[in-house]
Parts: C-alpha cells; structure tokens; sequence
C-alpha cells in the first residue's frame, strides 16, 4: 500500500506523524513473534518525499535525490541502519534540481513491491511535488493542527486528493487539546480523525531521530499513533 500523508501548512507535524506511523506499522507486520509481513514483504519505509525541505533523518549513500535523477536504483536508497527504515532525500540545491520529479510513481511502486507500506512525507503546499505523491498513493492521511490557517489549507489538499482520487483513510489533528474536536474535523474533512495531544517527548523523540515507540511507549501521543496505524492497517485491507 503506498500511503501519503499531507499536509497544507508547514510546520504541523506532517514529517513526525509520518515517521511514526512507518514505526507502528513495523510492529504491526512483525506482529508478536516478530517476523516478516505476509508474503515475504518487510514491513514499512517511509519516503522523505520532499524535495527541498528534507526533514526525515538521512545517512550516507544514494538518497531519493540520486535515484530521481538516475543515479540510483529506488532498493539501494533504502536506510535500514535505523530505528525506522527510510528512503532519506538530499539536502542540496543541486540535488533538488537534478531530481526529476516524474519519476516518483515509479519508485514508490518499486519500493511496494518489497514493502507491505510505503509510507511517503509528502511536502506541504499545493505544488506538482504535492500532488505527485497524492495521485500514486492508494489513500492519503491529512494531518493539520487545531489552528484556523492549518485547517484551511488541509481543507485545500483536501480537495485536491480528492480530484486525484487518492482516498482518505484518516486526518490527524496534532497538537490537539484536552477536548479535541475531532467530530467535528471529521464532519468538516469527510473521514475519521485521530488527536494526537500536545507532547513534548514525540517533539523530543523526533529531534533525535528515533519513535516514540522506543522513548515513550506509554505516553497518550503513542496511544494514538497505535490507533492510526490500526486505522491504516484496515484501510489497507478493504
């Protein structure tokens, strides 16, 4: 299943659900003997599919910039060095222009092959990088924030996923509060929403490149980054 998750406004949280949610879902195809998804497959990659603003941690070897422009093959970019396996993107100007944007449908199905999600960090905005992702995935997870310009602009990626017919399986309100309205963001969206409170150790776990999972296992945050990976789970399976 390729998964992209979007988002209209930058800064909301879009590249730390996403990182997560690749986490959770591993745990999910190993299940409890830790093995292999069904069928040979591994479990998850996430994709840092934004071009020019990399924010997913990165390593050394070919990256998404490299296999765009034809240096790479979409399996040598794959990172599994980490807590979360990633296909990381360069974080130069050069490699931002050499990469031809084209040919992202192509390495998400190469990397689906192999793995049972492909989950891509697409970039924020309403740009052609935005809506590449959103026309090869098979549904799409929206995250915004409770704030007003956030909403917005998740309503507007919204209604581009929806001209490109990329389902949508969940929207995330991060940063939610204590009573988070997530009845009425599902009324407003057209789909269910999961709150992922305020939480300074997923900020913390981000910034050091590594899951919730392994830092705060029993924290609310991860509660409901488990109920969105379920959530995914069974839209991948309808």
């Amino acid at each position: 299943m390729i998964l992209a998750v979007t988002g209209g406004k930058g800064g909301v949280g879009k590249s730390t659900v996403a990182y997560n949610l690749a986490a959770e879902l591993d745990a999910v195809a190993r299940g409890p003997d830790g093995g292999r998804a069904t069928g040979g497959q591994s479990g998850s990659v996430v994709v840092d599919g934004d071009l020019a603003m990399a924010d997913l941690p990165g390593g050394r070897g070919p990256d998404l910039h490299d296999v765009l422009a034809g240096r790479a093959d979409p399996v040598e970019a794959v990172r599994t060095d980490g807590p979360v396996t990633v296909v990381p993107c360069g974080r130069t100007l050069a490699g931002a222009r050499s990469a031809d944007l084209r040919g992202l449908p192509d390495v998400f199905a190469a990397l689906e092959r192999s793995h049972r999600w492909v989950v891509v960090d697409s970039p924020a905005g309403l740009h052609a990088d935005v809506g590449l992702p959103l026309s090869a995935a098979d549904a799409a997870v929206l995250v915004t924030t409770p704030e007003r310009a956030a909403l917005a602009d998740a309503l507007r990626v919204r209604a581009l996923a929806r001209e490109l017919d990329a389902g949508l399986c969940r929207v995330v309100l991060n940063r939610a509060g204590p009573t988070p309205a997530t009845d009425a963001v599902a009324d407003r969206f057209g789909a269910p929403a999961v709150a992922v409170p305020e939480s300074d150790a997923l900020a913390a776990a981000q910034s050091q490149g590594r899951p919730l999972s392994e830092t705060a296992p029993e924290s609310p945050a991860r509660k409901s980054l488990r109920e969105l990976a379920a959530a995914v789970q069974s839209c991948s399976s309808v």
